[in-house]
């Protein structure tokens, strides 16, 4: 007991003698929690923002009356279900229990702001629907002017309003697709908020939401039911059942706030915390790197101090208490700091996310326990891990020791790390050629690239040995003697110089994997247009997300009939199950089709295809046993399915999709009819520029959307990588802030050690400027190799990511020499600057002291 009490006031006590040496450990701990702490307590807030927000907005709907068919895609994780008939609504109203009900109308229509352009960007949904007149069954609330009473007046909510710079008795256009001319009368909000992010809503009529958003009248989406007094959600929606015909079903007003809620927002925060998670998880491990490194060093300073302590009666295990005592108080300050600084952290994305187009409604901040106590666990355990191997080594001290000169970690290289190091980066290529080629599989992919991490992890000693050389040989005949020293100094400790370069190394490789992996899924996207566009311009919907209307399937006949134009197809969507199978369609002419879209090899004819035909993509036939004149399955969203028979096999379906038929067969079917694509090819002799301005002139009475020429239409195609790019690096900057605060502290260790050197160099001639040069130099050397090591990493796993995602489509891997070398200028930039502080230090050192320190 005694022998525990003395290591931790032996290991207090250091602490708070060498205090500086740990500031370095206490940052990346502080950061690595904090960014941890956010990504929880963000999450949590969210959650229970958006359960409260649906909770109040819908709290009048007891019941929800809607299709049970319901077909899902990928993509589109709330499906696509059957209207219900408006009929059903006497036979509703007369049931007991039921207080009121009213038809629900919802399709998508995309509101056009005071600047003459679209309202809610690329990726929010942008929705339309009718006015509910009873007030406890709406979930929006109208917050100023009235409800929409006669053709063409529209309620918004008041959040779009804003964003469109549109105020009561604006007249403005929706599309939906057709454009409408609507006429402002109210402003709403929705469960007490302007609107989600750039989610955008307006209400009509009942009449005219008939009229533009379904196929035909007395169609509603679903019927929003209230129950009597005394009467539960439950005891409701019993009732309900015995009334309702066959493919309609009713779910609690609960049920159906919960599926709302997770439709909104279950998608994005899913993807959203995963990935905050993950770079979570990349920060923790450089901050671990460091930390590691910071205690290596300290204890290899410390060799004779620990040699005395044992050589005066201290066991092993009490030295080794003393210094995990010391890794424990750093960890438990830290990570408390890291617990106030992530929920400030969670506080700033609150206000930051609205005015960036997040949907994150008003709320306080939720602190649930796992967000506290989980990366105040893990702070504690990843300093304690990061330090145990050091306190072994410094247990391991012999009393001889304090007898030597010398107490520098000069530990180098060695066959056996050699030897275990070629080991691992056998097997995890191994692991990583079967999970790329052999059977592509991210999961197992990304189990070879951690085994290749740690390979060049226990490699990198070796490795610096000689990369320090061939890097630092320029600087020989740069900067002489300054130079040369620089890189003796990169070379004293190479498993040092190694460790130190790792937390940069992780960084960088992580920025060129994301780097490598984007730049070949625009080359991908790229090359699918060049191949398989054969138009000379292209009208297109949002690439990506659930925003826009589409566009009108009236506007590509007017393209057709303009003289300019050779041909112009439109290529809607719709989806039903394939045997069985959730499927998106390509509804189109498919014999116009081969105009505009090189299709390759077309095994049968898709000129013939009628409202019994299919034409179907080479990869999906080989999957399902299809050819010419075999038959396929389609159930669809309204209860109905036939029999179609395959009439063509396609080989290119990049922008085809994978089964084509025609508007006559998916007329019975669709629900809102809208067009995602409009190639348009010209004739003979007619110039881009000509083309192009006469279809912008037609297409202006269409919603006047975006006339892009090939290349245009690839970058806009490709959008959503950079936006991906951009989060990327936004959340990799704090991984390399931490690798570099952890070499600006092992360079400070480093030269706290060298005090007397230093001062020998000053006193046979070294000036103050050669000697923070020289430091200097060091500095850009470890992160030159660091940097090096990184993107050789990150090539290989880009490489890798791209071959083990592709599965059965044909991926383009590119890799990006500009970004690449702006990704080892920003490394060897982070060396330029980690530098700096303990160059300017070692500068300033008194020459006389420096020379009589120990």
């Amino acid at each position: 007991m005694n022998g525990t009490i003395a290591s931790v006031r032996l290991g207090i006590a250091s602490l708070r003698t060498h205090k500086r040496r740990f500031a370095g450990t206490f940052v990346a701990v502080l950061l690595g929690v904090a960014f941890l702490t956010g990504t929880l307590v963000m999450g949590d807030t969210l959650r229970a923002s958006f359960d409260t927000l649906f909770a109040d907005a819908n709290a009048g709907t007891d019941a929800v009356v809607r299709g049970s068919d319901v077909v899902t895609v990928a993509g589109e994780p709330q499906g696509t279900r059957q209207p219900v008939g408006t009929a059903l609504l006497k036979r509703i109203e007369r049931t007991p229990g039921v207080a009121a009900a009213a038809p629900d109308i919802q399709g998508a229509g995309r509101l056009i702001g005071a600047d003459n352009r679209p309202i809610g960007g690329q990726g929010p949904p942008t929705l339309a629907g009718n006015w509910i007149g009873d007030q406890e069954l709406n979930p929006y609330r109208l917050a100023a002017g009235r409800a929409p009473a006669a053709p063409g007046e529209v309620v918004v909510n008041r959040g779009t309003a804003e964003r469109g710079g549109l105020r009561i008795g604006d007249t403005t256009v929706l599309r939906t697709p057709d454009p409408v001319h609507v006429r402002i009368v109210g402003l709403a909000t929705f469960g007490g908020q302007d609107g989600m992010g750039q989610v955008t809503y307006t209400a009509m009529t009942q009449a005219d939401a008939e009229k533009y958003l379904t196929p035909k009248p007395g169609q509603a989406s679903a019927i929003q039911v209230r129950a009597d007094p005394g009467t539960s959600q439950r005891e409701l929606v019993d009732a309900l059942r015995p009334v309702l015909p066959e493919g309609v079903e009713a779910i609690t007003g609960q049920a159906a706030a919960a599926e709302n809620r997770d439709m909104v927002s279950g998608a994005f925060l899913g993807l959203f915390a995963t990935l905050l998670l993950v770079f979570s998880g990349i920060v923790l491990l450089v901050a671990t790197f460091s930390i590691h490194n910071t205690f290596a060093i300290v204890v290899a300073q410390r060799t004779r101090e620990n040699a005395l302590l044992r050589a005066l009666g201290a066991a092993r295990r009490q030295v080794l208490a003393s210094t995990l005592v010391e890794a424990g108080a750093v960890a438990v300050i830290a990570s408390v700091a890291g617990l106030a600084g992530g929920i400030g952290v969670a506080a700033g994305l609150q206000a930051l996310f609205p005015a960036a187009g997040f949907p994150f409604p008003d709320g306080s901040l939720v602190i649930g326990a796992v967000s506290l106590l989980l990366p105040l666990a893990v702070g504690v355990l990843v300093c304690l891990g990061s330090a145990v191997l050091p306190a072994v080594r410094a247990g391991r001290t012999a009393p001889l020791a304090a007898l030597r000169e010398s107490a520098v970690d000069d530990s180098g290289t060695s066959r056996t790390r050699a030897l275990a190091g070629l080991v691992l980066l056998v097997v995890s290529v191994g692991v990583i050629v079967i999970g790329a080629r052999s059977a592509p599989s991210v999961p197992l992919s990304a189990v070879g690239a951690v085994l290749a991490l740690a390979a060049f992890v226990v490699l990198g000693p070796v490795a610096a040995t000689y990369a320090v050389r061939v890097l630092g040989a320029p600087l020989v005949r740069l900067r002489g003697v300054t130079g040369r020293l620089a890189g003796r100094n990169a070379l004293r400790s190479p498993r040092r110089t190694a460790s130190t370069a790792t937390a940069l190394m992780t960084g960088v490789a992580v920025v060129s994997l994301f780097t490598v992996f984007g730049a070949s899924l625009k080359a991908t996207t790229n090359e699918s247009v060049d191949r398989s566009f054969a138009g000379d311009v292209a009208i297109s919907a949002p690439a990506f997300g659930a925003g826009g209307s589409g566009l009108s399937p009236r506007l590509a006949p007017a393209l057709d009939r303009l003289p300019q134009v050779a041909t112009a197809v439109g290529l809607g969507k719709g989806v039903a199950k394939v045997d069985g199978a959730g499927r998106a369609l390509t509804v189109t002419d498919p014999s116009a089709l081969g105009r505009v879209l090189d299709l390759g090899r077309v095994d049968g004819s898709l000129t013939g295809l009628g409202t019994d035909g299919i034409a179907v993509s080479a990869t999906e036939a080989a999957k399902r046993g299809l050819h010419p004149g075999s038959s396929a399955r389609l159930a669809f969203a309204d209860g109905t399915w036939r029999a179609f028979t395959v009439r063509a096999v396609y080989e290119r379906p990049e922008l085809a999709g994978d089964y084509v038929v025609t508007r006559q067969a998916w007329a019975p079917h669709r629900a809102q009819d809208s067009d995602s694509l409009i190639a348009v090819a010209f004739r003979p002799g007619v110039s881009t520029a000509d083309g192009k301005a006469a279809v912008v002139r037609a297409a202006a009475a269409y919603g006047n959307p975006d006339v892009q020429t090939r290349s245009e239409y690839a970058r806009s195609s490709a959008g959503a990588i950079d936006m991906m790019l951009t989060l990327v690096y936004a959340l990799l900057a704090l991984a390399v802030l931490i690798a570099l605060l952890g070499i600006a502290n092992t360079l400070a260790l480093a030269l706290h050690e060298r005090t007397r050197e230093m001062g020998l160099l000053r006193a046979v001639g070294q000036t103050r400027s050669q000697l923070r040069s020289m430091v200097r130099w060091e500095s850009v050397l470890v992160a030159a190799f660091g940097t090096a090591g990184g993107l050789l990493l990150g090539g290989l796993l880009g490489r890798v990511l791209v071959e083990a995602s592709a599965g059965d489509t044909a991926v383009v891997f590119d890799l990006p020499p500009l970004r690449l070398l702006l990704v080892a200028l920003v490394g060897i930039a982070a060396g330029v600057l980690a530098g700096r502080r303990p160059a300017r230090r070692a500068a300033r050192l008194n020459v006389l002291r420096a020379i009589a320190a120990e």
